[in-house]
């Protein structure tokens, strides 16, 4: 795969299986189109599984009871916490091991990743506790009725609980995605999700000797498959074929190292809370608009998150080529990654985008064929869809400033994007300008089309190529 010339498909196929098997390590040097596609394919797919497990658990849990769906719903609200804290985590651990990597460095990406893993375990104990000795409560205070809070209080405790499989499933991967081995990253999440979508039946219905445990045993299910496939990550970082292996003599506390990831991970939690809230509030607004209309762009927002997972996996793509050629001093090749890798994920959203404008009211109808509720998720599908290209471009380069350990930046720009101009923009379009729903669709994609362009004109100032992590 050469910059001039497209390949075959025979050779897109080859290509597809050394990416998956993670048979190229290399993203210093060569193709930067290759190195892409290399990083990008297992990372597209690491996405699309998490999007399976989301769907597959509530399927099944749906079986159960209203109660259940309602604990989950409750449970999720809560342990966005921990996955906040995960994901700033894990931005900070990728920055750091693919700029250490970068530099030739595995002594100090063995480092990183060790006082990565242990930050993680530190504050999953913390909350741990918390959610062990305290779900009853804490499902009170989310506004859980008696009644929930009795058939659901296990499957809290269980998942708040035992955080720590969640907290070093995304750490881990981080590593491995930071030091260029996306395969294992993916390989590990469908080992998790394999195992959770095999094990979720058994446990909440009860098959063969098994009791039935309700929604208790959605809890057991995801406990045991991410906690095998933690267990199957440190025997790679171990006794593996990563680029990182890890001997009992790295595991030796690190301040200095330890503070660094703290101070990059500051930003990376930032964002997500940002961002997850800003949808609380819209979510919010919404709900004046009644249920059939709230119901419509439900449905259109995880059609669109859905499609969002492959845009995501390139995104994640940039912020390791970013990382790896700034530690390797070609901040250059950097640069041009980034822009190359957003050029490929306008392409794809742009297909996407015409599949929304045209067949909008189709795909809604396969989820709810209730007029109002296939009339406004459609209109959500098609005002978001417009601004789908430059979405694209707008999470490549926050990415890439992830990327480059200047996590401050994409803070600031999400800060001023969705709170100051997003959620003043949808209250004023919607309520007091009296647009209905169709103003917060429009707040939403003038939201995403600023904070592309903002980040695009951040970006070419080329300060974050300065950023030491």
């Amino acid at each position: 795969m050469t910059n001039s010339k497209i390949p075959s498909f025979k050779q897109l196929l080859k290509y597809f299986w050394i990416a998956v098997t993670g048979k190229e390590t290399e993203f210093t040097s060569g193709s930067i189109r290759k190195a892409i596609f290399m990083l990008s394919i297992p990372m597209i797919l690491e996405m699309l599984m998490e999007s399976i497990f989301a769907l597959v658990d509530i399927a099944y849990v749906s079986q159960v009871s209203v109660n259940a769906v309602a604990t989950i719903g409750l449970t999720e609200s809560v342990i966005t916490l921990v996955y906040a804290l995960a994901i700033g985590l894990s931005m900070a651990a990728t920055a750091v091991v693919a700029r250490r990597i970068g530099e030739k460095d595995v002594q100090g990406a063995r480092v990183a990743a060790v006082q990565a893993i242990g930050l993680g375990v530190i504050i999953s104990v913390l909350l741990g506790i918390l959610g062990i000795f305290y779900a009853k409560e804490i499902l009170a205070l989310m506004g859980g009725e008696p009644d929930l809070i009795a058939e659901g209080y296990g499957y809290t405790k269980l998942l708040i609980g035992g955080n720590i499989t969640i907290m070093l499933l995304f750490l881990i991967n981080a590593i491995f995605r930071g030091a260029g081995d996306a395969s294992i990253a993916m390989w590990t999440l469908v080992l998790s999700n394999g195992l959770n979508i095999i094990l979720d039946p058994i446990f909440i219905f009860g098959w063969g000797p098994v009791p039935e445990y309700g929604v208790m045993g959605a809890a057991i299910a995801t406990n045991i498959g991410r906690g095998t496939a933690v267990l199957f990550q440190l025997g790679i970082l171990f006794f593996g074929w990563g680029k990182i292996k890890l001997a009992l003599q790295d595991l030796v506390f690190n301040l200095k190292v330890m503070i660094n990831l703290v101070k990059v991970s500051l930003g990376g939690i930032a964002q997500f809370l940002i961002g997850t809230s800003s949808w609380v509030f819209l979510m919010r607004i919404m709900s004046e608009f009644g249920s059939e209309v709230l119901a419509g762009y439900t449905i259109a927002i995880r059609v669109i998150m859905f499609t969002l997972m492959p845009s995501w996996g390139m995104s994640n793509a940039a912020a390791t080529l970013v990382g790896q050629n700034l530690g390797a001093k070609k901040p250059d090749r950097a640069e041009i990654s980034v822009w190359k890798t957003g050029k490929y994920n306008a392409y794809f959203m742009g297909l996407v985008s015409l599949v929304y404008l045209i067949f909008a009211e189709t795909i809604i109808s396969l989820f709810n064929s209730t007029p109002s509720v296939v009339e406004n998720g459609a209109l959500c599908l098609q005002i978001i869809a417009i601004g789908y290209v430059f979405y694209a471009y707008g999470m490549v380069v926050t990415q890439a400033f992830n990327g480059a350990g200047d996590t401050k930046t994409p803070t600031k720009i999400n800060f001023f994007s969705f709170w100051m101009f997003q959620l003043p923009i949808a209250y004023v379009a919607a309520i007091v300008l009296d647009f209905g729903a169709k103003g917060v669709f429009i707040a939403i994609t003038a939201a995403e089309v600023l904070l592309a362009v903002m980040a695009i004109i951040w970006f070419k100032k080329g300060n974050w190529k300065q950023v030491q992590v």
